[in-house]
């Protein structure tokens, strides 16, 4: 065999063995009674943060994926596949049954589709990770569980659904298709979908909260967006994966928005707080939103997190907290995450991570044009 290449025999020999761990990985009799839960990623963000929640209840959790983007959690059962590769997925199936699986690595609803139907036989429920992109609304209008979703089809490839500007989105098309995928494979009194707003925390690899604080970090006149009382509602990742566990040992079914509370807190606590943790002597410069988009500021990524549509931070959780969701205050999430950043951790560079934040030689022309016209929030 090549050293430079493995063949796709090889691979699946691999496979096979690390399957047949699994199985001799079963819980002794003596915790027979913890939880199974099969993790679809389970080594970036988010999975990551739900695979320690139920390790720290005592539950068997077992993760598949590739092992490409970031080490195994100790204590899993780590089984290695490509839920692309349809026949990883039916040896998956073949290995074990767990009480629930939780998939945060779906995006595409036909390998949903896929997953979902060849794994329903072998899990009591599936709990899906979906977006508040989902909603046809999002972020124009405010939202509840009732708002209407993007339409798409079950079954639809990655190419369905079109990009609009302050509008909906691919990725919004896609997880709508996936959650309908799920529904067809499980029914909907064995599937859970949730709907995260934007999340934060440590080891988050899209960098929102990372570039606030490593720009406030460094000091200096910081141009802040917007209003400094402009609600906000992001939410901790170890929030939102303590929710999908509770969904799991508590056999909850139907959707759930997650986010923080409405009205909690905002931009301005948020920005003060980094200043807080980092011990920066950073000054914020408000610039109004008809200023920064009269200059051609792109919302989302040059200013992370500033948006100005009404429906951005007005996603409604009350279900959720209702079902026992619990939020820890923004000023914790921001100092947790300043702490993962000490630890010389950092993040891996997926997705829009090397997009987002603003050029400092494009904020120092900003606020030079501020200081002339005297435009502030």
């Amino acid at each position: 065999m090549s050293s430079q290449r493995r063949t796709s025999d090889d691979k699946m020999v691999d496979f096979r063995r690390s399957m047949a761990s699994a199985v001799d990985a079963k819980p002794s009799a003596s915790i027979i009674r913890a939880m199974r839960l099969l993790v679809l990623g389970g080594t970036g963000f988010l999975g990551r943060a739900i695979v320690r929640s139920g390790l720290d209840r005592g539950w068997t959790v077992t993760t598949f994926n590739r092992g490409l983007t970031g080490q195994d959690v100790s204590g899993v059962v780590a089984l290695r596949g490509d839920r692309g590769e349809l026949r990883s997925v039916e040896l998956l199936a073949e290995a074990n049954t767990w009480d629930a699986v939780l998939d945060c690595s779906g995006y595409v609803p036909r390998n949903v589709l896929a997953v979902s139907s060849l794994l329903a036989p072998r899990v009591d429920r599936y709990i899906f990770v979906s977006s508040v992109s989902a909603y046809a609304d999002w972020p124009a209008s405010p939202l509840t569980e009732e708002s209407p979703l993007l339409e798409c089809p079950p079954d639809a490839g990655p190419e369905f659904g079109v990009d609009i500007e302050d509008g909906p989105t691919r990725y919004g098309y896609q997880k709508a298709g996936c959650e309908a995928a799920v529904r067809v494979s499980l029914g909907s009194d064995r599937t859970t979908v949730l709907r995260p707003g934007v999340v934060l925390g440590p080891r988050e690899y899209v960098g929102r909260l990372v570039w606030w604080l490593q720009r406030i970090a460094r000091g200096g006149t910081v141009a802040a967006p917007g209003l400094p009382d402009r609600f906000v509602q992001p939410i901790d990742v170890r929030d939102v994966a303590d929710f999908a566990v509770d969904c799991a040992s508590n056999a909850l079914t139907g959707e759930y928005n997650l986010t923080a509370p409405l009205m909690d807190s905002t931009f301005g606590e948020l920005l003060r707080a980094c200043v807080e943790t980092t011990e920066s002597h950073a000054a914020l410069h408000w610039l109004s939103d008809d200023f920064l988009l009269a200059h051609g500021v792109r919302q989302w990524s040059e200013m992370p997190l500033w948006r100005v549509q009404r429906g951005v931070w007005s996603v409604d959780p009350h279900r959720a907290v209702s079902s026992g969701l619990r939020t820890r205050p923004l000023v914790q999430t921001v100092r947790d995450t300043w702490s993962w950043l000490q630890s010389g951790d950092h993040v891996d560079g997926r997705d829009r991570a090397f997009e987002i934040g603003l050029d400092a030689e494009k904020e120092s022309e900003l606020l030079a044009a501020a200081a002339l016209q005297g435009s502030v929030a």
